[in-house]
């Protein structure tokens, strides 16, 4: 099912209305700045720490790219495959995964979101941005492109209800900006329930490698194989969803995992209900090992919180907005 547009707002109004509670069992892993685990079709709150500290959030920022440029597509009926050029980059940018881009080489739509969220390249984020951006922006001075897209991201954001999140640049390298972009916990769980909702975003983040096609300019191709950054795919369950790092943010990761769905009859009808879970784990020294543990905890917490029936619990106001 593809998700418009114009399901941003219905599914954000949801999303933001639901009452994100949490358990009285919170507790600080042993490295991280902020962590959370929520069920990811209510947005209830199993456990938390920091939960809406304003962190630097890496590369957890090309959950937002990813999901602006698919939303695109959808609601203007937009093909992957189409081709876009890689733009003139900023030496910060350049080859900094492994793949030898050039100004002017051609790839996919596609191949770019596999390379941004596996890779988590960075040249294929500023790429995705220039090509849609252009779009939304009319096609006028390539230099809006960019505030196009990164306007795009922030109005998502507002969406979403991520009220503690900047994003300032498609790839989340907070070093190449004059404030820091930032988010928390929280507002990337959120993100990350409406990017998994996604069957493409979720099919892309599942895969542990994939193989990508560049045009060079001078018309040769060369393949690339992209290995996925987040180890934890593929282990409980665990089907996406993206990692993050830098030296202001530290280890990032938000993680998924989804269970049988369980089922209930009443009478002659047949009740089911899906399972999963969304993990995010900010300012990390040992994020992989920390987000699979804490998702165990959340199994655990979630079937408690189901056995009592779903209690919903308030969430703490936030503090003020002003500063960090």
């Amino acid at each position: 099912m593809k998700i418009q547009l114009r399901d941003f707002f219905l599914l954000a109004a949801t999303f933001g209305a639901a009452n994100i509670s949490s358990t009285n069992s919170i507790a600080q892993t042993p490295s991280a700045s902020a962590f959370i685990v929520i069920d990811h079709h209510s947005g209830h709150v199993l456990k938390e720490f920091n939960a809406n500290k304003k962190l630097q959030v890496a590369s957890l920022t090309k959950i937002a790219t990813a999901v602006v440029v698919l939303d695109w597509a959808n609601a203007s009926g937009q093909n992957l495959d189409q081709l876009a050029t890689v733009p003139t980059l900023r030496p910060e940018l350049a080859n900094t995964q492994g793949i030898q881009w050039s100004p002017g080489d051609r790839v996919s739509l596609k191949d770019l979101l596999y390379a941004a969220l596996l890779q988590s390249d960075n040249v294929a984020a500023e790429t995705l941005s220039s090509h849609v951006g252009r779009a939304l922006s009319g096609g006028k001075d390539p230099e809006l492109h960019g505030l196009s897209f990164i306007s795009q991201m922030n109005a998502l954001a507002r969406k979403l209800d991520m009220s503690d999140t900047r994003f300032l640049n498609p790839h989340g390298l907070e070093s190449l900006e004059r404030k820091l972009p930032y988010s928390t916990a929280e507002d990337i769980a959120k993100l990350s329930a409406y990017a998994m909702s996604n069957p493409a975003f979720l099919f892309i983040v599942s895969q542990k490698e994939r193989k990508i096609t560049l045009q060079k300019a001078d018309t040769s191709k060369l393949d690339y194989k992209l290995v996925n950054t987040n180890q934890l795919v593929g282990k409980s369950s665990i089907d996406g969803i993206k990692t993050g790092t830098t030296k202001r943010a530290g280890e990032c990761v938000a993680i998924s995992a989804a269970r049988s769905p369980e089922t209930r009859k009443d009478g002659a009808t047949f009740f089911i209900t899906p399972r999963r879970l969304e993990v995010v784990v900010l300012g990390s020294s040992n994020r992989f090992p920390e987000a699979e543990a804490l998702l165990q905890e959340g199994w655990t917490q979630h079937e408690a919180w189901v056995a009592a029936g779903r209690p919903e619990t308030p969430r703490p106001q936030k503090r003020s907005k002003l500063g960090f």
